[in-house]
């Protein structure tokens, strides 16, 4: 699609300036835990005590506890005994997961379903990739959750002209921020750094939000999320299909060491266990 053409039909479609402050907020209990310090004793208590306070929260805690996700060998009957049991570190990406899950339950239309299914994948893929190297493999699921918050704004707030840009298609991610930029007049990247700012966000998730399709100049946990998003969209957790997508091999040949040769060669077995992991959420 020409780019002189998308701009036309941007003043058409285009059915609001952006502004975060018109998206609606994130989870109240998810956005608390992310804002809270790991690895304190209190941190476990006071995340465990917003987890109680709310009664959807603690019900889609528990289910996800006595899932084969986590496989505990007995039930688990509380949100302490769950806290106990997963650890700080779990207990919140947890949170952060369903209150994501429940941030789409009020428009879940094929396009946020989309949404949904990638940043998940591309959660998982990170998380893996983090443990594998031995870099902090919670604070990259949470951050693989969040990187992507940006178009979910977009799509929330604009939902006619971003359907256009997902029906138009693109070459590869850096030529979809400039169709996004057409007929929205931001891209993702950008939305999601004024959310970022919007939500306050600690300042590491805030850098990875908007430069999660730059080229990964850095090393560490951080470095682990555009290689992730990237294979997310290879096994087949695109939000939309480039004219010319990168193959699964050709992306994990990016991966730094270890994760490279530790994540598995064959992208079924790997695309089948993060769908499983999926649905888990989607049934709490």
């Amino acid at each position: 699609m020409p780019l002189a053409s998308g701009a036309s039909k941007a003043a058409e479609t285009r059915e609001l300036c952006w502004d975060p402050e018109s998206v609606p907020p994130f989870p109240a209990v998810a956005l608390k835990a992310l804002k809270l310090m790991a690895g304190a004793d209190t941190s476990l208590l006071e995340l465990c005590n917003l987890i109680r306070a709310d009664l959807a929260f603690s019900t889609a805690i528990l289910r996800v506890a006595n899932s084969p996700l986590v496989a505990f060998p007995k039930d688990i009957t509380s949100v302490l005994q769950a806290s106990m049991l997963l650890g700080f570190g779990r207990l919140r990406s947890v949170a952060i997961t369903v209150g994501l899950r429940a941030y789409f339950s009020s428009s879940f239309t094929p396009l946020m379903k989309l949404c949904w299914r990638h940043s998940v994948a591309c959660a998982i893929v990170a998380e893996r990739s983090a443990r594998f190297s031995f870099l902090d493999n919670e604070f990259a699921y949470t951050a693989g959750i969040l990187h992507d918050i940006g178009r979910v704004g977009l799509a929330t707030i604009m939902p006619t002209a971003y359907s256009r840009v997902i029906d138009g298609g693109a070459d590869q991610p850096q030529h979809l921020l400039q169709i996004e930029r057409e007929f929205c007049g931001i891209d993702h990247c950008q939305a999601g750094k004024s959310l970022a700012a919007a939500w306050n966000l600690p300042p590491a998730f805030a850098e990875i939000v908007a430069c999660h399709h730059d080229p990964p100049a850095r090393s560490g946990t951080g470095a682990l999320v555009p290689h992730s998003c990237a294979l997310a969209d290879s096994l087949g957790f695109a939000v939309l299909s480039y004219r010319s997508p990168r193959t699964y091999a050709e992306v994990l040949a990016d991966f730094p060491e270890p994760a490279r040769t530790r994540l598995p060669v064959d992208p079924g077995e790997l695309a089948a266990g993060i769908d499983h992991e999926i649905k888990v959420f989607e049934s709490v």
